[in-house]
Formats: structure tokens, sequence, C-alpha cells
């Protein structure tokens, strides 16, 4: 048989039958008035007492060992249990797993803002033996636990059910994405012959005086292809003559052409090395082209005018 409970005197708090160790939570408040001393002299008279403050267990700081104690009893301030509210079940949930079986909790003091502690003791998992309404206190115990019974369970034969077969078509309709009641749109319906047109690609015209972000694009239309035209006919380009004893010159675009034909014409020039025209890397320490980029064989050296890097 598993144990019963026993009635207990709730005339005073610390006459009660249980003669182990108790535990005795309290505060600030409880501590500065006397009430929690007082409490602890009473029941050290009759079993070892532990003791404990309320912030302790609310913060986690100190958790109960399982089955520890055979009563708790709690005496806090009215203002102590106000705060408590919001955390008051995971502070019962910490005294059922600190009592041993059958042990109790006495809550002292209890104000009215408490009105529904009895449920929440229940959800805790106690079990109120006494409310006592005048003098503001509960008391509640932690029911003994009686083992699990095993239980044999039988196979049952359940007989599958008989899936209907379902008619293709209406499998289909109901995956479908519209109704047949629901009319078809033409999407082409919807649009004008403005829309259909294909937009000409406009651009705003050029601005000779205003500051250039871009090029020419392939079939301009708005005047700065023949703008960039123009200007690279007017524009001066720098001659570099090959030659020993070359000099840099300025020219028109015009005897450029002139030069490029002449050279094209011309038999290609060939050096000693026949590594000119690769670079500095590849010429000698008195190569007259040392300096200058590099440049097809046979070709005249040209700097553009305008280039951002002279």
């Amino acid at each position: 048989m598993s144990p019963t409970a026993v009635n207990l005197d709730t005339g005073s708090p610390a006459l009660t039958s249980a003669k182990g160790t108790a535990l005795v939570v309290g505060s600030l408040s409880t501590a500065g008035n006397g009430r929690y001393q007082s409490l602890i002299s009473e029941l050290e008279q009759t079993r070892p007492v532990d003791r404990l403050l309320l912030d302790r267990l609310v913060d986690g700081a100190t958790i109960l060992s399982p089955a520890s104690y055979s009563s708790v009893h709690v005496t806090l301030a009215p203002s102590d249990y106000q705060t408590l509210t919001p955390h008051l079940l995971v502070l019962l949930s910490q005294l059922f797993t600190g009592l041993t079986p059958l042990g109790t909790l006495h809550l002292l003091d209890l104000s009215s803002a408490l009105q529904t502690l009895p449920s929440e003791l229940t959800l805790a998992g106690f079990q109120v033996l006494s409310t006592l309404t005048e003098e503001g206190s509960v008391i509640a115990q932690k029911p003994a636990h009686a083992p699990a019974a095993s239980l044999h369970l039988k196979a049952a034969s359940v007989p599958l059910l008989n899936r209907k077969k379902t008619d293709p078509a209406t499998k289909k309709a109901l995956w479908a994405l519209s109704s047949p009641a629901t009319p078809k749109i033409d999407a082409e319906a919807l649009l004008t012959a403005e829309d259909k047109a294909r937009p000409v690609p406009t651009c705003e015209p050029v601005n000779p005086a205003a500051p250039r972000r871009k090029k020419a694009c392939k079939g301009c239309s708005c005047g700065l292809a023949e703008l960039e035209e123009e200007e690279r006919k007017a524009s001066n380009v720098v001659f570099l003559d090959g030659s020993i004893d070359g000099e840099a010159k300025e020219i028109t675009q015009s005897e450029r052409d002139r030069l490029i034909q002449a050279a094209n014409a011309a038999p290609k020039a060939t050096s000693s090395c026949g590594s000119c025209f690769l670079g500095d890397a590849f010429r000698c320490a008195g190569c007259p082209y040392r300096g200058l980029p590099a440049f097809k064989p046979g070709e005249k050296v040209e700097i553009d005018f305008g280039m951002d890097d002279i």
C-alpha cells in the first residue's frame, strides 16, 4: 500500500508531525521585521533547519536537491508576494522538487493579490490541505506517487481500409489551376497597338559645352558621334621620330594619315637585334627606342595628344 497523507495541526506552522530537515524561505523585508528569525528559532526546537532567501531561488543562483526537505516554510511580506507573482510557478516547481514525498509546503503571511494560489499549487503538483484566510496561510502537500504498473498491450489486427479508386479526370480537375466555369482571358486582347509597338531608343541632343561622361553609342542619333569625329579631325597628335637624332613634334591628323600611308608603303625597318619593338625589357643599352612604348615592327611610334597619362 502507498502511504497516506497525515492530517496536520494548522494552528501553528511550526507544529508539524514531520521531524525531517525543514527549509525556511524569507526575504529582506521579513528579515528586517524579525519574522524570518523567529520562525527559524521556533522550528529549530524540533528539527534541523536550513535557511534561504527568496532571491536566490528566483534568480536561479540556488537549486534545491531533490527530496531534501520534509517541510518548506515561506514567510514573505505583501510586497514580496506581489513581485513574486510572475515567477510563482517557477518557485513552486523548485520547492516541489526539494520536498520529499508527503512533504508539506507552508505559505505564510499571504497577501490578497495571490487569489489564484490554490490553482497554481495544483498546477505545480501539490495537494492543497488547508487554506486559512484569516491568518493568510496555505498548507499544501507533495503526493506520494505509486510506482507505475506495467501494462501488456496485445497487438490487435486492424483490417486495412479499402481505398476507392479515383477517376483520373476527377483527380486532374482537383489540381487544375482554373475551374471549367471560369472564363479564360486572352492576354493579347488586353494590349493596345501602342503597347505592341517597339520603342525607338532616343536620347537628348548633345550639348558641346556640357561635360561628357560617355562615348557615342552605335547608331547614335543625338549628334554626339558627329561631334566626336569633328574633334578627332581637329585634334593634334605627338609624332616621335624613331631615328637616333629623332625628335617629338606635334602634327595634325591629316599629316598623321599621310605619314601612316608613307610608312606602310616604305620597306619595314629592321634592327641589329630585332627586338626593339618589344619594349625596354628587350632593348639594348644604347637603343634609340628606350623609354618609348612597344610598337609593331616598322610602325612609327605615335602618342595621342589628348591622352590622360601624358
